[in-house]
């Protein structure tokens, strides 16, 4: 079964130094991109991190500080990188709560200014989990009937995903193959930051999912204590989860817009299902 697509849509797994998505660094990226007439691109890249990768993180993936040394720095990738997965919708293993965070954090370091809003993310782990409760390398041998050869490997995991999605759908006729509603079927709560720190809540609005406010809305924590912002913008929060709360402080502060006599108008036919 090939993938219903409207627009490219690319797999993408990242090694990195550690799981902190603040803090830790990519030391490999491999991206596979499907396009819609089935058509296929992909690209591996070693990474230079800047930093010392633990040996923890080492012993998993394979990666040292010397095989990476002379390779170039996410800096210098993120343009490239950028470009591939720039009219693209995205999909992953995990995804959702660790590899988007993460390459989106590199990519606002580098100066890309990284979101979502007209992509759509899919991840293969959370339909694999609400199916099977199982691992990558077990998906892949229940889903495909194959050993995954190279675990831990970037370039490996990336296609296994691809593979195993694939798979999925020729396995579960109640799945959908759009890419709109695997996006949907394998996303947890609803989130307005990938790291979580920011959730919806039924009315569509932006609370805190941590700490003191937890369960409030953002706007009001806002107006209750102006000083809070401040302090997650100088604390050890994700780039991303800053840069949420900084759009929600400029439109609280925004002027309010006038609506004509047709916008009033046209608002409520709607309420009254006028039209």
């Amino acid at each position: 079964m090939n993938l219903k697509l409207i627009k490219p849509i690319v797999f993408f797994d990242l090694e990195t130094t550690g799981v902190n998505i603040a803090t830790d660094r990519i030391v490999e990226i491999s991206i596979l991109k499907v396009f819609p007439n089935g058509n296929k691109e992909s690209k591996t890249w070693l990474v230079n991190p800047e930093v010392k990768i633990p040996k923890e993180s080492s012993d998993i993936h394979g990666i040292t500080n010397e095989k990476v040394a002379t390779e170039p720095t996410f800096k210098e990738l993120a343009p490239k990188v950028n470009e591939m997965i720039a009219d693209s919708d995205l999909a992953g293993f995990n995804s959702n709560r660790f590899d988007i965070p993460l390459l989106a954090e590199e990519l606002m370091r580098a100066g890309i200014d990284f979101d979502m809003k007209n992509r759509k993310a899919i991840d293969v782990q959370v339909i694999f989990h609400k199916k099977e409760q199982r691992t990558l390398s077990a998906g892949y041998q229940f889903y495909c009937g194959k050993e995954l050869e190279g675990a831990h490997g970037a370039e490996a995991d990336t296609n296994a995903t691809y593979e195993i999605l694939l798979a999925q759908l020729d396995k579960y006729e109640d799945i959908e193959n759009t890419v709109d509603a695997l996006s949907e079927y394998s996303s947890h709560s609803k989130r307005a930051d990938f790291a979580g720190f920011i959730l919806m809540n039924d009315d569509e609005q932006e609370i805190f999912s941590f700490g003191k406010y937890k369960g409030r809305t953002v706007e009001e924590v806002f107006k209750e204590n102006p000083g809070y912002n401040n302090w997650i913008q100088n604390a050890d929060f994700p780039l991303y989860t800053k840069k949420v709360l900084r759009e929600i402080k400029k439109r609280m502060t925004a002027p309010k817009k006038t609506m004509t006599d047709a916008e009033k108008l046209e608002a409520l036919q709607q309420k009254f299902n006028l039209r």
